[in-house]
């Protein structure tokens, strides 16, 4: 399972799709240049490929164990994750106020790819801790940043995200953990939380868990929900570390991948934790954290399914096993010959090539949201991101799953062999389409809170956008794609149309049976444009070459999947669109008892 960072491809998509020269000249960022990227991305793949990449088997076999109260993790993890923090990768994205560098998150979000690639199950802290970073960072009062974020942000202390209850699931308004006011002005967290990611580990020597539970005068509902700083350990005023709090591992749950990662159910008995802003307001500071995290899934499946594909590339050049069937000689061949492996493994690469153009643009708004000095420009970008958020977390991880069997299906019955090691990326990506919001949620966000309550405004900006692209593909004689990018963006305005007019209309069942072929559609025709970018930009470095540092080889082959992706990916719009718009309701009028 030897992993290679695809140093060229990122290289390409940071300057295409997250216009890291337009990022470079905002103010904040005008100490970086095209070479420290570089710099950066190659030592990151360095580090990835080493100890990092190298402890992701042995996490995979050995898993986290449930052992005296605590997790017991593989000591190749412990050694990866040390070395992680000695070099300041944790610190990338993070506030320099607070000890971090300030990286733009598109920057750290390619570095982020490859570290998902090398070791999912390891990347899961980080992911976590910077995301409760960035709520703390947010929403915190003034005293608990200063008492928290400093050693949050250089890893000496993790992150946790405590959300779901057993009796709750996704639904949060049924959240049960209660919030008692105590005398000193902090709080007595009881309840029960599980799937709590690294929620217990001895990696750091603070775990800090942001917890939702309810106040005792809190209105049911959502509305009722508050946020809660509660630390493993108790932090004295001087900043040292007190007694261990009231929290309790229960278990680990016995998980179908992520082995390395301790999932946990953590009881709360009474533990003393810090009321994050105002009483209440609780979910809506979490959100903070789920839309980081929700990115970071995405790029997670992606990743997995970028190291699922490398694995079978390189097993589809090695293993021989019958003849080139457009050849007379009978002699064996490797099966990357054969066309239908070859459709399997560029399924692959197209699709990757859109997603990473995807959420490295996604990446770049959300640079633009916090750092562009232009207020108009920070409300466009926002509005952008918001749109992109669940398509970034639904699409890249529903393809995870697909490409990773693709991948096995590759290695053929040596697939389904644990020691060829295919069958752990399927294992992996399963749970991406699952966690931070499920895929159906992330749909029903899409068309709602993101299409129909707008009137359908932000989608229908971005699709008219995307229609600059239409000459410009005529100018460089790719008529055939410029037309297939058309008929793409016209079904999806129509499709916004029909989101917008159901809800208006009160067919909001209707819509919300189709939401998932909605998402689907619009994910499938913004790769498409993404891949639309690529090609222009390939075109214009095969006729610049003295100004390009990558291959002409290299922009060559990035034409050729552009194709792969309009001729062989895009044709599944036609399919999703018939699912919106007439699928849906069949689905609503077959009776509940009859399923």
């Amino acid at each position: 399972m030897s992993y290679k960072a695809p140093i060229d491809d990122l290289k390409f998509a940071l300057k295409v799709h997250a216009n890291l020269d337009d990022l470079l000249s905002i103010p904040k960022f005008n100490k970086l240049d095209q070479y420290t990227v570089s710099a950066i991305l190659e030592e990151s793949a360095r580090f990835t490929e080493g100890v990092w990449g190298e402890s992701n088997r042995k996490g995979d076999i050995n898993g986290a164990q449930f052992k005296n109260g605590t997790s017991e993790n593989d000591e190749s993890l412990k050694a990866a994750y040390d070395a992680f923090r000695e070099a300041g990768w944790n610190s990338l994205r993070v506030p320099e106020e607070y000890g971090g560098q300030g990286i733009p998150t598109a920057i750290s979000s390619a570095c982020e790819e490859m570290w998902y690639a090398g070791n999912v199950a390891l990347s899961l802290l980080p992911l976590l801790t910077n995301g409760a970073v960035a709520a703390i960072n947010a929403h915190a009062s003034q005293e608990l940043k200063d008492k928290f974020l400093p050693k949050m942000c250089t890893s000496t202390w993790s992150g946790t995200m405590n959300l779901t209850e057993p009796q709750a699931g996704s639904d949060l308004a049924q959240v049960v953990t209660k919030a008692v006011p105590l005398d000193d002005g902090t709080y007595a967290l009881t309840g029960q939380k599980i799937f709590i990611t690294w929620g217990e580990h001895e990696f750091n020597e603070n775990i800090i868990h942001l917890i939702l539970a309810r106040l005792p005068d809190a209105p049911e509902g959502t509305r009722g929900i508050s946020l809660f700083i509660v630390p493993k350990f108790w932090v004295n005023d001087d900043g040292s570390l007190g007694e261990r709090n009231k929290v309790e591992l229960v278990s680990i749950e016995h998980k179908m991948g992520i082995h390395g990662s301790p999932t946990c159910v953590l009881q709360y008995n009474g533990a003393k934790g810090y009321l994050v802003g105002k009483p209440h307001h609780g979910l809506a500071y979490m959100f903070t954290m789920m839309n980081h995290a929700r990115l970071g899934v995405g790029i997670e499946g992606h990743a997995i399914a970028e190291a699922a594909f490398q694995h079978a590339r390189n097993y589809a050049n090695e293993r021989v096993q019958g003849r080139d069937i457009t050849s007379k000689d009978r002699k064996s061949v490797t099966i990357i010959h054969h066309p239908d492996v070859r459709r399997m493994l560029l399924v692959q690469k197209a699709i990757l090539e859109a997603q990473r153009a995807l959420y490295l643009e996604t990446g770049f708004y959300l640079d633009m949201i916090s750092h562009h000095p232009d207020k108009e420009e920070r409300e466009k970008s926002l509005m952008v991101v918001e749109f992109m958020i669940p398509i970034i977390k639904a699409y890249l991880t529903e393809n995870s799953v697909t490409l990773t069997n693709l991948a096995m299906q590759v290695f053929g019955g040596m697939g389904y062999i644990e020691e060829t090691g295919a069958a752990q990326y399927v294992r992996d990506a399963r749970i991406t389409p699952i966690y931070e919001g499920t895929t159906g949620i992330q749909a029903m966000d899409s068309i709602g809170r993101k299409t129909a309550k707008n009137g359908g405004l932000i989608a229908q900006e971005i699709l008219k956008n995307s229609k600059t692209l239409l000459p410009l593909l005529i100018k460089a004689d790719a008529k055939k794609l410029a037309a297939l990018l058309e008929e793409a963006i016209l079904l999806a305005e129509d499709a916004v149309k029909y989101i917008v007019t159901s809800y208006q209309g009160g067919q909001i069942a209707e819509a919300a049976a189709g939401s998932v072929a909605y998402l689907m559609q619009m994910s499938t025709t913004l790769g498409a444009v993404a891949m639309a970018k690529a090609y222009l930009a390939a075109i214009n470095s095969l006729n610049n070459p003295k100004e390009e540092s990558l291959s002409p080889d290299f922009y060559k082959n990035k034409l050729k999947t552009v194709e792969v992706y309009f001729h062989y990916i895009l044709p599944d719009i036609h399919k999703y669109h018939r699912q919106l718009k007439s699928g849906g309701e069949s689905i609503i009028n077959i009776p509940i008892e009859s399923i």
